[in-house]
């Protein structure tokens, strides 16, 4: 018979697969753009960029939570044209929530994916060139798919921080029950009532266990990455 704990579990979980998932996707194509461009191209600024990138990985999450409300909160000039032309509400919805695990998961997923390119032998992709393969045919016939492995793992470990983010989704899609209360979101929030220890092991445990094969899958493509 299902516990109504369990039965409550349920959501928090799905909640969080789809958030998770969301801000991977969100991240698939401007995270290859940047890995490839950091890991092949020489350009003024290219330091500035890649502090750029990384800047949320070292900064609190909850100052990243912050700026997202500011520029994207429904008293912005860009929430709130988004609201009225549009009828998407970024700040305080799941989307919302996705799009800070994005910001958040940045820098994992570009460093995962500028490693597996400067893997790639660049002279692979001047042979291309010189048989007659344009930039993009070189990019997606021999780059691409030399640097998979590496852009699986960076995908994987962009996930797997995803479901872990906690201090910009709390300040930017609140903590909503059934709308943006993740897997951390309902640990602390579980945590506030008494007599909820099971519950919250309960909740610390499923969350390991997801990180826990994140991690092991995205280390298995990165050997791959590396033998290959």
């Amino acid at each position: 018979m299902t516990s109504p704990f369990s039965a409550s579990l349920l959501p928090v979980i799905w909640l969080s697969l789809k958030v998770a998932l969301a801000a991977t996707f969100l991240l698939l194509v401007p995270g290859i753009f940047l890995g490839w461009l950091l890991a092949r191209k020489d350009f003024p600024g290219c330091g500035l960029l890649s502090a750029l990138v990384h800047v949320p990985l070292v900064i609190p999450p909850v100052a990243t939570g912050y700026l997202l409300l500011v520029v994207l909160g429904p008293r912005s000039f860009v929430g709130e044209g988004l609201q009225n032309i549009f009828g998407v509400r970024l700040a305080f919805s799941w989307l919302g929530a996705a799009l800070a695990a994005a910001i958040v998961a940045l820098p994992l997923m570009v460093r995962s994916i500028r490693i597996a390119v400067e893997k790639v032998d660049p002279k692979l992709e001047q042979a291309a060139r010189t048989l007659g393969a344009g930039c993009l045919d070189t990019f997606f016939n021999v780059t691409l798919p030399m640097a998979a492995p590496g852009i699986v793992a960076g995908s994987v470990l962009a996930f797997a921080r995803s479901m872990g983010e906690f201090g910009a989704t709390i300040i930017f899609a609140g903590n909503i029950a059934g709308q943006t209360r993740t897997l951390p979101l309902a640990i602390f929030s579980t945590l506030q009532i008494p007599g909820k220890d099971r519950e919250v092991l309960m909740l610390a445990l499923v969350s390991i266990v997801v990180s826990l094969v994140a991690i092991l899958l995205s280390e298995w493509f990165s050997r791959r990455c590396s033998w290959g």
